[in-house]
Formats: structure tokens, C-alpha cells, sequence
């Protein structure tokens, strides 16, 4: 196999610009999506079979969030996917904001890779919103022969036209295969973004701001490790990350990698401000639960500190001593103002107020879940070493089970959605069959933009342990329309 590195074309400074005026899928700025963009009615949620025992193909779901329909919060539509043990996780878009000024371009694909088999699903969810459908399958085999890479995880729409997926190792989960797939926008493979010889040990997440001629990207973990369980004595194997890696935009060519060292274990999602302008983002560090900021210098390069620090917990009745949050999922409000991220292993949302980068401060949290709620076998202990658990709200009635994980974020900012399945090895040995063989479900919290707070939503619960082909586990969620994690402005 050879590696095939593609030339990406640029976009222009300003995409509107270049075509008169017309318009293409997405808003001009994030604030205009933010003033003049509608309220969801609609949300897709990738929902996951394999590791539950269940011998179905995963799904996509339709799940109807508009408060004046008579079918609000349920789900009203399944798509499967047409093999067993794929494991959908992260999803995109062939088109957003990036292709606002290109009147040809529309949102009408939503982009599935399946992390475990490789391939990547295209689904057409514009003849039928509610009901969409099956449009294309790009095989395994066909990425891994035309390009070496296997377990593609984030993928963004370009404003070129093509697909880039981020790929997290070689077919057989070697951490060293890692890279960035293109498919064309007929979905073909098109070969390698990044440079050859420009790929570093890691990959995961992945983000570009070309008004700064840069894409930052994340490293978890080697597939062969992570695949199988987590496995703490594979953190001091180095088989796991902790570093960002600089990309120059739309070059391909790796420009400086940022050591997080012991504080920035695990990063995962990595995201920019939203405002192109802007020179800085945040990742959230899963392991160390720290929120890390980068920045460019004044000398043009790229640094990066600790913006949020949640503490561990000492325990009882659990595998370690202490527990660390797990922050395993973040979104910031198109006007760069909040920050919301999620504690998987302890139960709680938190809103920070992020006016100044450099210095968030704490605005909102609620408890949804997690392994020290009441009822629980685990305990945390206070300094003054009493045990202690957190009140954790049923909703219509139901037990909230595992934590929060993926959040998504209305586009007006009044509104979180989250749902509790991280990955299916991992969800089975954290939260065993309280979550597996009972299933994921959906919350929406209600968001207090002026001051600051968040709760949940009593009339809101997606059950995905009712499922019709048994219970399932729902991650990532998108709007027809784009949102606050999908969608690039140049």
C-alpha cells in the first residue's frame, strides 16, 4: 500500500465573498446562527449494539425534540446499518458553515464512521428529515488499501467539498498507523491529508481555524489498547496520549507538537472558539479531568495551560483509591461565552463562564448520574472523612443510569442535551449491566444564560433501554440544521 498524501484546496478568507452574495448550507457567523437559527425539532443520535449482547447492526435514531409535537421526546425513526459490530460513534456533515458562501453546497449527508470496523456510513437525510436513509457505504477495505488507516472517529466537512476523517490507527489498531482520511464529495476515497512522514504516534479529535492556518488535533489511544478495556497499566506503557499536535492549514504539514505531561492525560475533544477570529481553544483531558486552553504566542507559535482543574475524589469500594471525573465531552455557545463540559464517573454537568479564556469560572452544575449517587456501592469521602453520596434526580420516573457523556448544545445556547454511553468496552466495565444490558437514555437541561445555572428538563426522557430490537446505547447527537460542535467558520 502507498501512502497518498492530496493537496486540499484553499478556501477563501471569506466564502461569501466569492460568490456574490448567494448563500450556501450554515449561517455567516456563529452569532447569526445563534440570533436566527431555529429551535431543534429534530436530533440524530448514533445508537450502539455491539458489546451489549444484542447480535443487531447499530442504528441511527431520529428522536423528536419539538416540544408541540405530539410524539416530544421519543424516538421516531431507526436507521440500521447494514453489518454487525461496527460501533458508530462520532458523526459529520458533507457540508456546514465552512461552505456558507458556495450556493451548490447543501447539508444534506450526514457522515457515520464506525470506530471498531473502519467503515463509513453516508446517510441521506434529506428527502426525509424524520426518516432518513442509507446512501452510500465506503468499506474498510477499501480506506485501508488505498490509505493504510482503520478506526475513523471525527469527521468535518471542508469547505473544498471533501470529507476529512480523523483515523486513530492501521487496520490491525496500531497507534503509529494513525492519519487523516479524504473522501471526495462523492464520497470516494481520495487518499491522505496530512503530509507524508507527518504523522504523529496519537490521533483522535480534530479542529481547524484557517484564518490562523492551523488544525489542532488530540491523541487518545492506541486502538489495540483501548478496544479492549481500559487498562491503567497501559497509561504507563505509553499506549495512550498526552499531547496536541499543530497542523499548518491547509498545508498537511505537522508544525509543533505541545507535551501536556502529567496533567493532560488522555485529551479527547478539541475545540476552538467559534469566532474564526479567535486564536484559542480548549481540550478536555479525560485521565487528569482538566480542561487545557492553547493559544498562539506572540512569536506565532502554539502554547497551552491548565484553564480547569476538577479535583479526584477519594473513594470507597471502587477499583483506585480515588476517582477522577473522566471529562470525556465538551461544547462552548456559539457566542464563545459558556463552556459546558461533562464528569462521566462522577455524575455532573457544569456550565463555566469563559468571557475570559484564561480564567473560567464555575456558573452552573447539576447531577445526572454517575458512580457516587445515592443507591450506589461507591462512596466518596470527605477531608473530615465522613462518606458521602450525590442526590441524582429520577426523570418521569426513571433511575438516571451511568453519566453524562456526549452533550450537545441548541444553537440559541437555552438548552443541553445528553446522553450516558462512552464507548461499549469501556461502558461495560465502568457501569457494568446497569448500563449495558439496561440501556442508554436522553436528557435535556435547561440553560440559564443570563445568570448562570442549569436543570433538568422533568417533561424530557428518551428511554433507549425500550428499544423495539432490545436496549441499546446512544452517543452522538447532530440537528438536521447544524450545531454548536459540527460546524466551521473560515
Amino acid at each position: 500500500m502507498a501512502e497518498v498524501a492530496v493537496d486540499v484546496a484553499p478556501a477563501p478568507a471569506n466564502g461569501a465573498a466569492c460568490c456574490g452574495g448567494a448563500t450556501g448550507p450554515g449561517y455567516a457567523t456563529p452569532l447569526e446562527a445563534m440570533e436566527k437559527g431555529p429551535r431543534e425539532k429534530l436530533l440524530y443520535v448514533t445508537c450502539v449494539y455491539n458489546g451489549t449482547g444484542i447480535n443487531k447492526p447499530d442504528y441511527l435514531a431520529t428522536v423528536d425534540v419539538d416540544p408541540n409535537s405530539p410524539t416530544y421526546s421519543q424516538v421516531i425513526h431507526r436507521l440500521p446499518v447494514t453489518h454487525v459490530g461496527d460501533e458508530l460513534h462520532h458523526s459529520g456533515w458533507n457540508s456546514c458553515s465552512s461552505c456558507h458562501g458556495d450556493p451548490s453546497a447543501s447539508r444534506r449527508f450526514l457522515i457515520l464512521p464506525s470506530l471498531l470496523s473502519g467503515r463509513v456510513y453516508v446517510v441521506d437525510t434529506l428527502k426525509d428529515p424524520r426518516a432518513p436513509a442509507l446512501h452510500k457505504v465506503v468499506e474498510a477495505e477499501d480506506i485501508a488499501e488505498k490509505t493504510g488507516l482503520g478506526f475513523p472517529h471525527t469527521s468535518h466537512c471542508l469547505a473544498s467539498g471533501e470529507i476529512m476523517i480523523s483515523c486513530l490507527g492501521d487496520k490491525e489498531g496500531n497507534a503509529a498507523g494513525n492519519g487523516f482520511l479524504l473522501l471526495d464529495s462523492e464520497f470516494n476515497v481520495k487518499g491522505r491529508w496530512e503530509k507524508p512522514g507527518h504523522s504523529p504516534l496519537f490521533g483522535y479529535d480534530y479542529w481547524y481555524q484557517p484564518r490562523h492556518k492551523t488544525m489542532i488535533s488530540s491523541s487518545w489511544g492506541a486502538p489495540a489498547a483501548f478496544r479492549t478495556g481500559f487498562d491503567l497499566q497501559h497509561v504507563q506503557d505509553g499506549l495512550y496520549g498526552r499531547h496536541l499536535y499543530v497542523y499548518d492549514w491547509p498545508g498537511g504539514e505537522l508544525k509543533q507538537t505541545l507535551d501536556l505531561g502529567s496533567t493532560g492525560l488522555l485529551p479527547l475533544e478539541v475545540r476552538f472558539l467559534h469566532d474564526p477570529s479567535k486564536d484559542t481553544g480548549y481540550v478536555g483531558c479525560a485521565l487528569t479531568s482538566n480542561m487545557a486552553r492553547f493559544f498562539k504566542t506572540a512569536d506565532g507559535s502554539w502554547s497551552h495551560e491548565v484553564a480547569i482543574s476538577i479535583k479526584p475524589l477519594k473513594v470507597r469500594n471502587w477499583i483506585l483509591p480515588e476517582m477522577p471525573g473522566l471529562i470525556t465531552d465538551f461544547v462552548i455557545s456559539l457566542d464563545d461565552r459558556y463552556l459546558y463540559l461533562v464528569n462521566w464517573l462522577h455524575g455532573d454537568i457544569r456550565q463555566y463562564n469563559i468571557e475570559d479564556p484564561a480564567k473560567p469560572v464555575l456558573a452552573g452544575q447539576v447531577w445526572v448520574g454517575g458512580l457516587l449517587q445515592k443507591g450506589s456501592e461507591v462512596v466518596y469521602v470527605t477531608d473530615d472523612d465522613k462518606e458521602e453520596q450525590y442526590n441524582v434526580p429520577q426523570v418521569k420516573g426513571h433511575r438516571l443510569r451511568g453519566g453524562p457523556q456526549m452533550i450537545q448544545l441548541s444553537l440559541d445556547g437555552k438548552r443541553v442535551y445528553v446522553t450516558n454511553s462512552l464507548f461499549s468496552k469501556w461502558d461495560e466495565q465502568f457501569y457494568g449491566p446497569d448500563l449495558v444490558k439496561k440501556g442508554s437514555h436522553m436528557l435535556q437541561i435547561n440553560v440559564d444564560t443570563e445568570k448562570g445555572g442549569l436543570t433538568i428538563n422533568p417533561d424530557f426522557f428518551v428511554d433507549f433501554g425500550a428499544e423495539p430490537e432490545g436496549p441499546s446505547l446512544a452517543h452522538e447527537m447532530r440537528y438536521p440544521g447544524g450545531d454548536c460542535t459540527s460546524d466551521i467558520w473560515i
